[in-house]
């Protein structure tokens, strides 16, 4: 069994903003793959499923991103789940917007989610990574992150990551993270193909025009046969014609 955790706020003032991405891909993928319903419980919310042969428990912990760790904690508790088997799924500041990462253990780099899971547990989960871009100014994070996705954003990269997260959970779930990572690329940027165009739409070759037939030679006149008559017989042919 594993134990997979998105990062956010609860309340629908908070739904939309950059800082609840971990709630959405969670959800996404409950969506997705069939999960249970979502039920109050270990001071969040859990829902219940499997993705191929693993037993997978999403949570959204209730306790605003401060306090993440105060959810968490009891829910790999009663789940009897080790730290190496939770994964947490956040924000991320410093990764372009629509970009994905994959970290094993590590420091919470200012993420105050991370900080507090982090001072229940200790630091070897696993972290997914989610690139949200940064404001450009430290004094602007807070109200960026507390910030809702634009519309652009909503139907374009951010559609397109959560997808690939979903479609990319199998193999998350079987541990193969480099798989993973692949899964959410080909959502956000598909190849294209080398001519540039959609390969079932690729321009039709010219047909060549068809070369016109070349007139005949005209046949020429079959030589006059020899004429063996004798004299008198022309002559008498002449005067009976």
């Amino acid at each position: 069994m594993k134990l997979w955790v998105g990062l956010g706020n609860p309340g629908a003032q908070y739904a939309g903003n950059r800082h609840n991405i971990g709630f959405m891909a969670v959800d996404r993928i409950a969506e997705d793959h069939g999960f249970g319903p979502w039920r109050a419980r270990f001071q969040g919310e859990v829902s219940e499923g499997r993705i191929g042969s693993e037993r997978i428990v999403l949570l959204k912990p209730a306790t605003y991103m401060n306090d993440s760790g105060r959810s968490v904690r009891p829910t790999a508790d009663f789940y009897k789940i080790p730290l190496e088997d939770i994964t947490v799924f956040h924000d991320e500041l410093d990764i372009a917007p629509g970009k994905c990462r994959l970290k094993q253990g590590g420091g919470h780099a200012g993420h105050n989610g991370l900080r507090s899971i982090s001072q229940h547990m200790g630091e070897a989960y696993a972290r997914v990574r989610l690139g949200v871009g940064h404001p450009g100014d430290k004094a602007k994070v807070a109200n960026y992150v507390l910030g809702d996705f634009s519309k652009a954003d909503r139907e374009g990269w951010l559609a397109d990551l959560l997808h690939g997260i979903s479609d990319g959970a199998p193999a998350l779930a079987r541990g193969e993270g480099d798989h993973f990572l692949n899964a959410v690329s080909l959502r956000v940027a598909p190849p294209r193909s080398s001519a540039g165009t959609h390969p079932e739409r690729a321009p039709a070759e010219p047909k060549s025009e068809p070369k016109a037939a070349k007139p005949a030679k005209p046949k020429a006149p079959a030589p006059a046969a020899e004429d063996t008559r004798s004299p008198l017989d022309k002559l008498r042919d002449k005067f009976n014609g």
